[in-house]
């Protein structure tokens, strides 16, 4: 597996960014609306969890293009910014399959894992 670029980091710590805003959003409606003691987890999360969204948005939109990822990866990591937590599910993806790495070292491993199969 190639190593992740500097894009490929970014993407990363920005999904890690808005799945843990999530979670805290989460909380903070558990918080309001079941137990009903405080708001202060829905007013702190949602407002950070809004930042924290458009920024993987932009995020993955500039690294799906520089790191030619193509549509269709390109729209799953957008789609895992809605369900909660699945940003760190595409992060994981696109590491184990070293979308997350610059497009010239992703060829050479590449490369290198096809010299490396016994022929027959």
């Amino acid at each position: 597996m190639p190593p992740m670029s500097r894009l490929g980091r970014l993407f990363a710590v920005v999904a890690w960014i808005e799945a843990f805003t999530w979670a805290g959003l989460l909380v903070g409606m558990f918080l309001k609306y079941v137990t009903g003691t405080t708001e202060a987890g829905v007013w702190l999360f949602g407002r950070l969890h809004g930042g924290a969204f458009v920024l993987f948005v932009v995020v993955t939109l500039v690294v799906g293009v520089r790191l030619r990822w193509g549509w269709f990866r390109t729209l799953v990591a957008l789609a895992s910014s809605v369900p909660p937590l699945t940003t760190l599910l595409a992060e994981w993806w696109l590491k184990r399959t070293g979308h997350l790495a610059d497009p010239a070292d992703r060829e050479a491993a590449r490369e290198q894992d096809a010299e490396l199969q016994p022929t027959r």
